[in-house]
């Protein structure tokens, strides 16, 4: 019996790109060929001078074509001179940029139709993704996102608690109750790890703590875990 009719259209569904260069020259012909929107998620803290100059480059030459982009960083990316000069390079009707504490990886989704993700920590190896199933549920996670974000240039706002814990103290509260370490927050949050323990230093501080094993009890106590941000 003859089932070939049958048989869905075979696509590429997902493509492995092994190397920085075939990344690359994947994200060019890809940006070469979008006509209608650029979704971006770029976790982590200021980017490099080589880094942006990249980007720059490949957000221009989607705008000039009336192509809209929207990107979200992380909000540690609001004290980076680096990346604020970037967002006003890049400031057009057809730019957006919002921000928020902690971000899934990264994701570049052009037209909704094709979006390209890490596959290693090392960003040596990408998965070019283009079945639409899939696509359309990173966009979906996008959306959600960027409904939370916080427009670049607005102030990011806190309800304050009454210990003087600020929000990122907050979100570092949580992960450490959580049981994180040091680096993984300072991952996760898109900041480096002298930072991190900054922040955790005036954690202590703030709740009295004499030591790491205290403090955790003492967040749990505080209930600054419970107060709307």
């Amino acid at each position: 019996m003859d089932i070939s009719a049958q048989d869905p259209p075979t696509t590429h569904a997902i493509t492995v790109l092994e190397g920085v260069n075939r990344i690359n020259a994947a994200l060019d012909l890809a940006t070469a060929e979008c006509r209608t929107e650029v979704l971006t998620v770029q976790p982590g803290g200021g980017r490099s001078e080589d880094r942006l100059s990249e980007a720059l480059e490949r957000g221009m030459s989607v705008v000039d074509r009336g192509v809209s982009i929207r990107t979200l960083y992380q909000h540690t990316v609001r004290h980076s001179p680096g990346t604020l000069a970037y967002a006003e390079r890049m400031a057009d009707t057809h730019v957006e940029i919002r921000t928020l504490e902690e971000l899934i990886e990264r994701l570049i989704i052009f037209d909704r139709t094709v979006a390209f993700i890490p596959a290693q920590d090392d960003r040596q190896v990408a998965l070019e993704l283009r079945h639409p199933g899939l696509v359309e549920y990173l966009v979906k996670v996008f959306e959600q996102l960027w409904t939370r974000a916080a427009p670049l240039m607005e102030e990011v706002k806190y309800d304050p608690t009454p210990q003087g814990v600020s929000g990122v103290q907050r979100s570092i509260a949580q992960l450490l109750v959580e049981g994180h370490v040091d680096d993984s927050i300072a991952r996760r949050l898109g900041m480096n790890v002298r930072t991190c323990r900054a922040h955790v230093a005036k954690l202590s501080a703030a709740l009295g703590s004499s030591s790491r094993a205290q403090l955790g009890y003492l967040i749990a106590r505080s209930g600054i875990l419970e107060s709307d941000s």
